[in-house]
């Protein structure tokens, strides 16, 4: 007879701290994971955003602000001190990937970001908590509205948390609650915002990771309207928050809310005109006068029922399936997260929590695994022009995912290249010529009205950007190797930004680069081996932008360069073309996809979601500059379209300027262009 939900929770939890455990010691080891900037987000388009980006490039030259692969700003919760003892200020995050890995990578730090163990003041999360949810996502495009399933890796984090039930939900939530204690201050609070599905359960869990003596509350949100049903039961009307608190000594600010009628009608204006009403003193002596302004309130309970959903209509609204309004939080954070304190969200989702922090004068950090939910979060701090944030991800991926499915000792890159070469359908080369087991062949495919013909096939490391050198030694390769091949096909990973005009500037017919799936790792351990995927692994090629020349001019006569710094010169930037990645790598319904290629076939640049502009890009961390994404109808009337040119006014600089434009479409994928645009170029 198979064991009860409460006879395997001991066990649960026990995997869960082991779990834990080898996240925890493994935070001082060469492989720790670690968080890649991809974007340092600029949402106010005006003077104190340039000021902003003037100081930094300043502060460069006294200190490592922004070094390469720098991913935060931080030693004491309130900022780091540089080499010049300059404070270095703190920067706000949003993380895309998987919630325990951008955890391991915050407790780890590295050598540009200290550890932010026992730094975070609070924590609130809205996990998954129903496993019959669709998340499928709505994609509205000119003409045609798509509905796409969650990404593949989005799938398998799903299918992970409810493969077993509710037993998988526990063992997945039971290592990420050990984590988060270990990021909470001491002084610090956790709100897990759950409903009848899993909650009780989570309580027990809960009680063993932070014990139950640190249990402050059961909150009840009793939501507002009136719901008919047929079941036969009452209808639910309510979800419910625990808080826990790391310690005894927490931050905490009682909550108010304004007195009812009933309440004032109580109070009489005395002979001073204040209102005032008499009480009988509890200790004897007669009555006393209470006023009502020395009055704040009545104090909140722990039952909100004052608290609506987001209204459909509301300016707030994201249209995201498990969108919390913002006066939820803003409870939360008044009581628990003292001004300046540090906000976390490990299931960020519509961004709730982080835009509210952001109003609240809070530091901020918010995670998610769906790219969907990481876009909407982007757009909703661009929107609310928040301050200066990092758009993180989770570095080196794949190699997480192949240390998990090979085991950290036995992991090896070759491992990996050959799994990704048999996949592809190609064969290793003999040992003495393949020394670092990354290349293949494939014999007998037609090329070039050629029968026969020879393939030669590279598969590059995941731990590096494909690029330039990549496609040059693997083209030397082609040529040379063993004889010759009469063509090569490169398969990677991650690529440099400017893959796709290394590509055209190479111009050879006879080299072909593909897309791994990044979800491959995970599709193998479901799949229970390579035999069992193989067939069933599309190599997608490579998504890319195009741009028309920018322009540059000159808003002043020559000028020295000290005079230079307090003038501006225009760039105009026009976006040509998008070549989606594809189709066939999205997850669509055939008819589905049909629609998306005739939409991409007939309006490459209705696909943009969001981009941006960074006027002097380093070739290392993304500034946007810059920002504009479907919706934003203060820039577009239309909201299915976002605008295609840019006018940048920037600081005047003697010298070419290094342009980089990113793009991210509706799927999430993301393209990027570098262009130099001369001096000599200005009007």
């Amino acid at each position: 007879m198979p064991k009860s939900l409460l006879e395997q929770l001991p066990e649960i939890v026990a995997n869960g701290r082991k779990q834990a455990e080898r996240i925890l010691e493994s935070l001082e080891s060469r492989q720790r994971v670690r968080l890649q900037t991809r974007e340092i987000v600029l949402p106010a388009k005006d003077s104190a955003a340039q000021d902003w980006i003037t100081e930094q490039q300043r502060s460069q030259a006294r200190q490592e602000v922004f070094a390469p692969g720098q991913t935060s700003l931080l030693e004491s919760p309130q900022a780091t001190l540089g080499a010049a003892g300059e404070a270095a200020p703190w920067m706000n995050r949003l993380i895309y990937g998987d919630n325990l890995l951008a955890m391991a990578a915050l407790l780890a730090g590295d050598e540009h970001t200290p550890s932010l163990r026992g730094k975070v003041d609070l924590i609130y999360i809205d996990p998954p908590f129903d496993s019959k949810a669709d998340y499928r996502t709505k994609v509205t495009l000119p003409g045609v509205e798509l509905e796409q399933r969650p990404t593949v890796i989005e799938q398998f984090a799903y299918s992970d948390t409810w493969s077993d039930g509710t037993a998988s939900y526990l063992a997945m939530i039971t290592p990420r609650l050990i984590l988060m204690r270990e990021l909470l201050a001491n002084t610090g609070s956790i709100y897990v915002h759950l409903d009848w599905h899993v909650g009780h359960y989570v309580r027990l869990v809960m009680d063993e990771v932070f014990g139950k003596e640190n249990f402050r509350n059961e909150l009840v949100w009793s939501y507002f309207g009136f719901k008919r049903s047929t079941a036969k039961k009452f209808p639910q009307k309510h979800d419910t928050l625990f808080l826990y608190t790391k310690g005894t000594d927490y931050q905490w600010k009682t909550q108010y809310r304004p007195h009812s009628p009933d309440y004032l009608k109580r109070f009489k204006p005395d002979e001073t005109g204040r209102l005032c009403r008499s009480d009988v003193n509890p200790t004897g002596g007669g009555s006393r006068k209470i006023y009502l302004d020395e009055v704040e309130g009545d104090i909140i309970d722990s039952v909100w029922e004052d608290i609506p959903p987001v209204n459909p209509v509301a300016k707030e609204r994201r249209d995201y399936a498990t969108q919390k309004p913002e006066k939820l939080l803003e409870r939360i954070i008044q009581a628990s997260c003292f001004e300046d304190g540090l906000v976390a969200d490990f299931n960020g989702g519509s961004g709730t929590t982080s835009a509210v922090a952001e109003k609240l004068g809070r530091r901020w950090i918010t995670s998610d695994i769906g790219k969907p939910a990481c876009m909407v979060m982007r757009k909703r701090l661009i929107d609310q022009e928040a301050k200066p944030f990092l758009y993180q991800a989770i570095g080196d991926y794949q190699v997480e995912a192949a240390k998990t499915h090979f085991g950290k000792r036995d992991f090896r890159i070759g491992d990996l290249s050959q799994i990704v070469l048999s996949l592809y359908g190609a064969l290793p080369l003999p040992p003495e010529a393949n020394p670092q087991r990354n290349l293949g062949q494939i014999a007998g495919v037609d090329f070039g009205g050629r029968r026969g013909s020879k393939t030669l096939v590279l598969a590059d490391s995941p731990n590096k950007l494909t690029g330039t050198a990549t496609l040059k030694k693997a083209i030397a390769q082609r040529d040379n190797l063993l004889g010759g091949w009469d063509r090569v096909v490169v398969l990677g990973w991650n690529f440099e930004p400017s893959i796709g005009e290394t590509i055209t500037a190479l111009n050879d017919d006879r080299l072909e680069v593909l897309v791994i799936p990044p979800d491959l790792l995970d599709r193998l351990r479901k799949k229970g081996g390579v035999d069992k995927l193989r067939g069933q692994v599309r190599f997608s090629s490579l998504q890319y932008l195009t741009l028309h020349p920018i322009e540059r001019r000159a808003l002043t006569p020559a000028l020295s360069q000290g005079e230079r710094e307090e003038h501006h010169e225009t760039l105009t930037v026009r976006l040509k073309n998008y070549v989606l990645l594809s189709p066939e790598a999205i997850n669509l319904d055939d008819a589905n996809r049909q629609k998306l290629q005739a939409v991409a076939n007939r309006e490459p640049l209705a696909l943009i979601e969001y981009w941006a502009v960074d006027p002097d890009y380093d070739g290392q961390v993304f500034r946007s500059v810059w920002q504009d994404y479907r919706g934003n109808t203060a820039n577009d009337g239309d909201a299915l379209r976002v605008v295609t040119q840019a006018v940048l006014s920037v600081p005047a600089s003697d010298g070419p300027r290094r342009v980089c434009v990113r793009v991210v479409d509706v799927f999430g994928f993301e393209a990027e262009v570098v262009q130099v645009v001369n001096a000599d170029n200005a009007a």
